[in-house]
């Protein structure tokens, strides 16, 4: 189905199932621990091995030499695999470094080998006797330090240029030039990167954790060097990706490798500590924000300018592309920065581009208001644009920035807020409130999906899409319920098996409405089937309570499988509508936070996000993604940061005991507002993507909140209490 024409009225409005709050379909499956993820297949591979990964002690040089004899005498080892005995290899096109090393050291913890043995225990036993020497090379670890050097943009991101910044600048009567940062963070997510391989031949079969799964196929067979037909994979449970498992990583290859070198099927989870040093983390960033008012404070000059590294073949962070599109503003400037550092691979993580950009932005305008003596609430719908301010001519499909601000101020309680900072107490406690604009542009992706109709009158949906927490599960279930006019108990749920059509994946926000737009697209063709196969038009024909309907005619569903299971197959295809409407998704979040006036210990009290994000598939799942990605927001806000060793490259907090995230006693009352907001422009199911919405803004509210409690303004996350006690009271 080709999708190039705004959606008009379709079987999806009913709203009989579809945007309704039905809980998980797979809910009861991980309640009871029977939802098997990808390290928990035992009963397919019974006599499975294990691997152990070596990684590398060095984050740039070279292997000298590599003595495997201890580990291969080890009690209980199969083989070992490296670099010098795995065959040749290619390189995925979503891999910055080699996902297995040797000689050449890309960085830390880059895999040099995989100890195969009886028991994890003894894999990792074995490990420890791989006696390696390097030689050591200079590498390059502070962003800020490498900073000065940057002058190119990079090829894939050249500067935009609207108007002319300087000259507007100058001559705006309010004025703002400063510099924001975010730190490294890790995804940390609860299920580390886990598979199981096995072969048949020159077949395999990879289970794994992977949001992407014809991604991990291809880009597999590309590293293997085999027709991707030749490779399953097989991926229906995630226990948390975040961005971090979109891409193959060495956990899949090496339980690949292995496999073959032991001939039997082999499993291997990734230590703690490979996670932000193997696999991706979200690199740091240095922001450079100008914003130039009248003095009425409306925008006339804007520019953002973002510097952040990675290896060799990677991106940089698309920390401005937010500030392209969310004020009004004649003249604008906008560049990215890439610097070479040999630190791991920075890559997407929840909102990649907008949620570290909007940290900074999001500051800045909060900044800026206060300069031009306008409420930063009012200050942002004076500011508001509906359409794209480099190209006038293409307007947002929908927008509604201003009532997300309205809506959220009113229940906020924004009008009893003190603007002068630091002058609210609750006993030893500064309190503020803050406010941030929300933003994500909404992706689209190609997605397929297969749909039956058995004679029971049952309906199974297959689909290579992944449910990694969101509830793609049970938002596909709706969609084909809502389109057949079947209860959703009669809706069977298959995914994540590259035998399946290839969807859109889960990523970029993109994941619920471009696969359940597949499943529409299928189910259209499947009622076309029906409609023909029991002799009704499929133009006028209306499918209800396990029926098929037209004027005084009806027979049930399930008639038109008498003969057989009917099976279709469709996807949809996204046109160019986005060339002529801009499609985003906006938020406003609120914030009231309290400072311990003694020690700067801060604690969120209260959150409030209000989103429109185009029609909202299923409430309850989609504010528990909102409310996810604001614990995450606090988490920046607040503590995470990975911390680098300069001398030898890695992140040293790399595991869930150092590295801080929020935990149930930081979490405060969190509320959720989704406004009306079909979009027809975005697809046929009208909807648009929530999850890291959620995100964007999140931080910026709390750091704007943090400054209107103590009048400490700090630019650098996270904001730990050492960057607040210098301005907090001396005496309390």
């Amino acid at each position: 189905m080709k999708f190039d024409n705004p959606a008009k009225d379709n079987p999806i409005d009913r709203l009989k199932v579809i945007g309704q709050p039905h809980d998980r379909i797979d809910g009861p499956l991980k309640t009871t621990g029977t939802a098997r993820y990808a390290y928990e297949w035992h009963d397919e591979m019974p006599n499975a091995a294990y691997g152990y990964v070596l990684g590398s002690a060095i984050a740039k040089g070279q292997i000298s030499s590599i003595d495997l004899q201890a580990a291969r005498n080890a009690p209980g080892v199969l083989t070992i695999v490296t670099a010098d005995n795995a065959g040749r290899l290619g390189k995925g096109e979503r891999n910055a470094a080699a996902l297995l090393a040797g000689p050449d050291i890309a960085h830390y913890h880059q895999a040099i080998a995989v100890v195969v043995a009886e028991t994890f225990e003894q894999a990792r036993a074995a490990a420890e006797l791989i006696e390696v020497q390097y030689h050591r090379e200079q590498g390059a670890y502070n962003l800020a330090a490498e900073k000065p050097s940057i002058t190119t943009p990079p090829e894939s991101e050249p500067d935009k240029t609207t108007g002319d910044f300087a000259s507007a600048f100058s001559a705006s009567a309010v004025q703002l030039d400063a510099t924001y940062t975010t730190p490294d963070q890790s995804h940390m997510a609860m299920e580390p990167h886990a598979s199981m391989a096995a072969w048949d031949g020159g077949k395999l079969t990879v289970w794994t954790s992977n949001q992407m799964v014809d991604w991990c196929r291809t880009d597999l067979a590309t590293t293997l060097k085999l027709p991707a037909e030749n490779i399953r994979v097989i991926s229906p449970y995630i226990g948390g990706g975040f961005g971090g498992k979109l891409f193959l990583r060495s956990d899949v290859l090496l339980a690949a490798l292995g496999a073959r070198a032991a001939k039997r099927p082999v499993k291997i989870a990734l230590q703690r500590p490979f996670i932000p040093n193997n696999t991706t983390h979200r690199p740091a960033t240095i922001q450079h924000i100008r914003i130039g008012t009248d003095k009425d404070g409306r925008i006339g000059a804007i520019a953002h300018e973002s510097w952040s590294g990675n290896l060799p073949d990677g991106q940089p962070e698309t920390a401005v592309q937010q500030t392209q599109l969310l004020y009004a503003g004649a003249n604008r400037f906008t560049g990215l920065r890439l610097a070479k550092i040999d630190l791991p691979e920075g890559n997407a993580m929840r909102a990649p581009g907008e949620a570290p950009g909007m940290m900074a932005l999001e500051i800045a305008i909060d900044e800026i208001a206060e300069k031009a003596g306008v409420d930063p609430v009012e200050f942002r719908i004076l500011n508001d644009t509906q359409v794209d301010p480099a190209n006038p001519e293409r307007f947002f499909s929908r927008r509604q920035l201003i009532e997300c601000l309205r809506t959220g101020a009113k229940q906020f309680g924004w009008r009893r807020r003190n603007a002068e900072p630091a002058q609210v107490r609750d006993g030893r406690w500064l309190v503020g409130t803050g406010v941030a604009a929300g933003f994500r542009n909404n992706l689209v992706m190609k997605s397929g999906a297969r749909v039956h109709l058995d004679s029971q009158g049952k309906v199974t949906v297959e689909t290579d899409m992944t449910d990694i927490g969101t509830g793609s599960y049970t938002i596909i279930a709706q969609t084909a319920a809502e389109m057949l006019g079947v209860p959703l108990e009669k809706v069977v749920v298959r995914l994540g098996d590259s035998s399946f059509p290839v969807s859109a994946g889960s990523g970029g926000q993109w994941g619920a409405n471009s696969s359940t737009a597949g499943v529409y697209a299928a189910c259209v063709k499947l009622r076309e089937t029906v409609a023909a196969k029991l002799g009704f038009d499929p133009a006028t024909a209306e499918f209800a309570d396990e029926q098929i309907h037209a004027g005084d005619r009806s027979a049930q569903l399930k008639e038109a499988a008498a003969d057989g299971t009917l099976t279709v197959e469709d996807s949809i295809e996204f046109g160019e509508l986005d060339k002529k409407f801009q499609q985003s998704t906006f938020a406003a979040h609120f914030v009231e936070v309290g400072v311990d006036m003694a020690t700067g210990e801060t604690r969120v009290r209260r959150m409030l996000a209000v989103c429109a994000a185009g029609r909202i598939l299923n409430p309850k799942t989609a504010r528990s993604q909102v409310i996810g990605a604001m614990t995450m927001g606090v988490g920046a806000a607040l503590m995470e940061e990975l911390a680098i060793d300069q001398r030898l490259g890695y992140f040293v907090n790399h595991d869930l005991a150092a590295y801080e995230v929020p935990v149930h006693a930081d979490i405060p009352e969190q509320e959720v507002i989704f406004l009306e907001d079909t979009d027809p422009v975005s697809s046929p199911m009208k909807a648009k993507g929530v999850g890291e919405l959620g995100l964007c803004g999140v931080s910026a509210a709390i750091a704007n909140a943090v400054y209107n409690a103590t009048g400490v303004r700090v630019r650098d996350y996270p904001i730990t209490l050492d960057k607040l006690l210098k301005g907090l009271p001396e005496v309390i």
